[in-house]
């Protein structure tokens, strides 16, 4: 592919709820450029962008995918994206790199829960929107029912700036109402300009009104010489709009059907008038002062041929091939060999990338996602991405040896495309934990597992560190171990008081009077106590919050160790614990919970449920969020329960709080299961 300089350069996120037809719009871009001999099908699984076997099989899209094309001697570098909350992590690196989206609706679904969560994401960054109501062709298609949702769910700022000639099986075209043209589509894509239909006159003319009224808001004097009722002209029209567009006071709206190609060049047209480019952008840290190379990687794939895929985005000065950079965030060298230009999975080689422009690097070896690239000395570090925190975890165990081996090194890559994918080693339940965004995530990262790295791993229950503890007191207690079966014995003898200790975990005492165990023991039966604490009396947990209190106890001047008394401390200990009112504790989590205001009641039934104590709430604009602390055994599968409740509206994040005391009659299951397990 040629070098492009950044002022025909358009960064264009496509962006939607997931079935909206994102991947089909991008689809006809690239076979109206010409980059593809036919129109890919998700359905038929042959589209560029979605390359992956899981793409494929389960047809959504997984994965950000490039999908540059040349249109009017422009570069569009369209950023295909995922339309599955699951997958948010991809649309937020997009957002860092787009100078603007295409959101895509459909026609008949209208405004969905991702549209809204990916609107207000653009709003946050200044990004500039335009809609694209896709799929005018199927049964109950309304482009005015579409439009007034739109108007519904966000601003004034939406302003067609076409309409659709028919609708359903009839739809066939477009008018245009900045050229006031109509454009009939046939079976091709290919577009013929006709007279508007006398049928659509009063509504052409309705929404022409609407726009010319948009373009005038759009630039000071244009809308001086519209308020005194001068007629703009043409080229006033196009530059109001134009401006509208690039300071985000205009949305505009787009019509067609991506699968028939019908309205496809229409928009990409227009993506070329009205999209900004680089140079242009006025969302949030587009613009680099410094006159030097500065980058960011945005995005990290592995590939089976090259290895590493870094891709990046260049925010001021010109990469090269074959030189060399500096990791400003990691403070590395990095050389760089071939830029690629991507598309899908398809690498075209590239001499150099302009300020703007968007391409991957292969085998960098300290960058990651997020990462800036500059030259040394700079002192240039971009402005990073912010990935939301994962929640729903998961428990796995390798199948088998082999995939154990390889368990680590797969899941390490794994880790590295995607950072809202993290793993943990609990030492304590000694379990293997996967946490991610949400059922399908975690699903599609065991298949990747598999398919990708050949290891097989099983889902097992994720279990929970629970404590135990004591409310009650245990005085002179007994503890003896004393073997002599001729020659060297053992002899150690001890007796211990024990009792609560609030939140300190643990704290070992002597009182030992007038030698009867002799000083250099004590150590090895605090030893013997903090090892037995190790494994309590209910269900073999962890103990905690305890004091111990050595008080007396005997010794035998040639059978007495060091391991002897550490036994009888153990001994004593256990005895101890059984005499002191042994209870279970189990973790608590400090939870808050955002959600639109009319899901407060049932998020708030729900966490009582779970056991949960409301601390209280408050209002966050339309939103509001609810502090809680909730038992982590109810919390397992809240992403699940909250997406379901709120469909898909609410978020939440949990940290840990503390412990408290389980409730006897679930403390008495907990108990029973952890026999159980002991007993097989």
């Amino acid at each position: 592919m040629k070098v492009f300089t950044t002022e025909r350069i358009k960064n264009i996120g496509v962006v939607a709820h997931g079935g909206a037809g994102k991947t089909s719009l991008t689809e006809a871009m690239l076979f109206n450029a010409g980059v593809t001999n036919r129109l890919g099908k998700v359905d038929d699984g042959n589209t560029v962008t979605d390359y992956y076997p899981e793409e494929i099989k389960r047809k959504i899209t997984i994965n950000t995918a490039m999908a540059p094309v040349v249109w009017r001697d422009h570069k569009l570098n369209i950023i295909d994206t995922p339309g599955y909350s699951d997958f948010i992590g991809d649309v937020i690196s997009a957002l860092r790199v787009a100078d603007s989206i295409v959101m895509t609706v459909c026609a008949v679904s209208g405004v969905e829960v991702q549209t809204e969560i990916i609107w207000e994401m653009a709003m946050e960054q200044n990004i500039p929107r335009m809609v694209f109501i896709n799929k005018m062709d199927r049964e109950n298609a309304n482009f005015n029912r579409v439009l007034e949702d739109l108007r519904e769910h966000f601003d004034g700022l939406i302003t067609p700036f076409q309409l659709p000639i028919g609708s359903e099986a009839n739809f066939k075209g477009i008018v245009d109402l900045i050229s006031l043209k109509a454009l009939i589509f046939d079976k091709s894509g290919k577009a013929k300009e006709e007279e508007i239909p006398a049928e659509l006159a009063d509504e052409v003319s309705s929404f022409r009104e609407s726009l010319l009224e948009a373009a005038a808001e759009g630039d000071d004097d244009l809308l001086m010489k519209y308020l005194e009722g001068e007629e703009l002209t043409p080229e006033e029209i196009f530059l109001g709009l134009q401006k509208g567009v690039k300071a985000n006071k205009i949305v505009p709206v787009f019509c067609g059907s991506a699968l028939l190609n019908i309205g496809i060049t229409a928009l990409m047209d227009r993506l070329v008038d009205f999209a900004p480019g680089p140079h242009e952008s006025e969302a949030k840290n587009r613009k680099v002062e410094a006159q030097g190379l500065s980058a960011l990687t945005f995005k990290t794939l592995s590939d089976p041929y090259v290895g590493k895929l870094s891709f990046i985005r260049v925010f001021s000065g010109t990469l090269k091939s074959d030189s060399v950079v500096y990791n400003s965030t990691k403070e590395a060298d990095e050389k760089i060999g071939q830029i690629f230009v991507m598309q899908g999975k398809t690498q075209l080689p590239i001499p150099e990338l302009h300020t703007g422009d968007i391409a991957a690097l292969t085998k960098l070896q300290a960058t990651t996602t997020g990462d800036t690239l500059t030259e040394k000395g700079s002192g240039i570090v971009l402005e990073g991405i912010q990935f939301p925190t994962s929640n729903l975890s998961i428990a796995i165990q390798p199948k088998s040896k082999g995939d154990e081996d390889k368990l680590g090194s797969a899941v390490a890559r794994l880790l590295e495309e995607d950072p809202t994918l993290s793993f943990t080693k609990n030492a304590e339940t000694n379990q293997s934990v996967l946490t991610g965004m949400g059922e399908m995530h975690l699903d599609i990262v065991l298949e990747r597992l598999k398919t990708k790295f050949g290891v097989e791993v099983e889902q097992v229950d994720l279990k929970i560190p629970y404590r135990e503890t004591i409310r009650g007191k245990a005085t002179r207690v007994e503890g003896k171990h004393k073997k002599q079966s001729g020659g060297h014995g053992q002899y150690g003898h001890v007796f211990i008081d024990m009792e609560p200790l609030g939140d300190a975990e643990f704290e070992f005492a002597e009182t030992v009077f007038g030698g009867a165990v002799p000083k250099n023991y004590f150590p090895a039966v605090e030893k013997g106590i903090r090892e037995a604490m190790a494994e309590g009396v209910l269900a073999g947990y962890p103990v905690t919050n305890i004091k111990v209190t050595l008080t007396d106890g005997s010794y035998h001047a040639v059978d007495s160790s060091e391991l002897a008394f550490k036994i009888a401390a153990g001994l004593a200990f256990r005895k101890a614990m059984e005499q002191a009112k042994p209870v279970l504790l189990e973790p608590i989590l400090s939870v808050e919970v955002t959600v639109p205001d009319q899901f407060m009641g049932d998020i708030m039934g729900d966490l009582n449920g779970k056991r949960g104590r409301i601390l209280g709430m408050e209002p966050v604009g339309n939103k509001q969020v609810i502090r809680a602390l909730v038992p982590h055994a109810e919390m397992h599968r809240y992403a699940i329960d909250l997406k379901s409740i709120t469909q898909g509206r609410g978020s939440f994040t949990m940290e840990f709080y503390g412990y408290e005391e389980v409730p006897a009659s679930i403390a008495e299951k907990i108990i029973e299961a952890a026999k159980a397990e002991k007993g097989n």
